[in-house]
């Protein structure tokens, strides 16, 4: 049987702390060649926005019956003549993030650091939104319940421990279901709106993340860059709510992603990142804070995935999740998978480890990428590799203005 696959950014489905070095973009324009190594990790970027009276319009373009009418529209599946060997795996990495939502230091819990891992909190360390210890994995005690793993730390949600001191959410396995329980997360991911190069409107999913300009948001591929062409009037709108814009709107000044998906649509690179402008006077993790983002970690963890799916059942007014350990590809690409529900407009929504569901914070790990639509209760992201980190150095060290 002739197996395809659809994208989910833009695809209506039928069947349902010191930061790492910079990466600078390779280049300036929209297209490239054609043959690019796997093994190259160096993004590609180009302007969205130029200036303040081109950020304007793409502003006053978005009007709330636009957002609420855009569509997800057809995508082409992942090519069998684009398989590759897959993302570059190098040295763990990952950095924290910081939400604005609470203001207490005392009842936040602290999401686990990975053993090894530079640029975020030691194990065993301490930082100035919660306490704990460990080497492991864990969060350790969870509000009324209580862990004998490694970690330790507070929270405000009901739950158990583990041997590995992790959190047992109440539902440790969702398919798909509204998240109702606050935190961080509903701030920092939200709707992220464009108009394809056939002048279609259309909407993906993102993520604020804690960077250096404190601009980044990232998302997928697909949602920046389709059937050879970029995306203009690109937007991000945390927080989206059923039409409601609390934080505002955040204008795209460039976008960047991975060299293999620019060439050529490599579905195991299908990641990007988008750098926004200040919104009066504001930088965008001022405003919403930011998820922490991680990459070259261990795979078949428990995840948190996260969006705006826009397609039946959906109609991309609140944000839905899904929850559970991932798993390998075998089918088609070097991907994970998950089992969930979600539909179109999720695509370049996030995956979260060591998410914390007192809080609402964790380390960005994937975005939601496509479904087979013979498993369209699967969902499919890309391994978040050296290609997935370089784009996110890029885009952090990347002026806003």
């Amino acid at each position: 049987m002739h197996r395809r696959a659809v994208l989910l950014s833009a695809v209506a489905l039928a069947a349902s702390g010191a930061l790492a070095p910079a990466v600078t973009a390779r280049a300036d324009s929209a297209s490239s060649a054609n043959s690019v190594s796997s093994a190259d990790p160096g993004p590609f970027g180009w302007s969205a926005t130029d200036s303040w009276s081109e950020r304007r319009d793409v502003q006053q373009y978005w009007t709330p019956r636009r957002m609420l009418a855009a569509q997800p529209l057809a995508a082409p599946a992942p090519r069998r003549d684009t398989r590759s060997d897959g993302a570059t795996r190098g040295t763990p990495w990952a950095v924290r993030g910081a939400s604005l939502t609470t203001t207490s230091t005392t009842t936040q819990g602290r999401p686990w650091a990975v053993a090894g891992v530079s640029g975020t909190t030691p194990p065993g360390g301490t930082d100035s939104r919660g306490t704990g210890t460990g080497t492991g994995m864990g969060t350790g005690t969870g509000g009324q319940g209580t862990g004998q793993g490694t970690g330790q730390g507070t929270g405000s949600r009901q739950g158990s421990g583990n041997g590995n001191g992790n959190l047992r959410a109440r539902v440790p396995n969702s398919p798909g279901a509204r998240w109702v329980d606050g935190g961080g997360v509903v701030r920092t991911v939200g709707r992220v709106f464009f108009t394809t190069a056939q002048g279609r409107n259309a909407s993906c999913s993102g993520t604020a993340v804690t960077s250096a300009n404190q601009s980044v948001v990232m998302t997928a591929g697909h949602c920046v860059k389709l059937n050879g062409t970029a995306h203009r009037n690109w937007v991000f709108v945390p927080g989206f709510d059923n039409g409601r814009r609390p934080f505002g709107t955040w204008v795209a000044t460039r976008l960047l992603t991975t060299q293999q998906w620019n060439a050529r649509e490599d579905i195991n690179f299908d990641v990007a990142a988008a750098v926004v402008a200040p919104l009066q006077g504001r930088t965008l993790t001022g405003v919403v804070g930011g998820q922490g983002v991680a990459f070259n970690q261990p795979r078949g963890r428990q995840t948190y995935a996260f969006g705006f799916p826009a397609a039946d059942p959906f109609d991309g007014s609140k944000l839905i999740f899904c929850s559970g350990r991932t798993f390998d590809d075998t089918v088609m690409t070097g991907d994970q998978g998950l089992r969930c529900s979600m539909t179109g407009g999720s695509s370049g929504g996030p995956w979260f480890l060591g998410f914390d569901e007192s809080t609402g914070l964790g380390w960005l790990n994937s975005v939601n990428s496509f479904t087979y639509n013979f498993a369209p209760n699967f969902m499919f992201g890309p391994f978040f590799g050296d290609e997935a980190m370089a784009v996110y150095q890029a885009a952090q060290n990347t002026n806003a203005l």
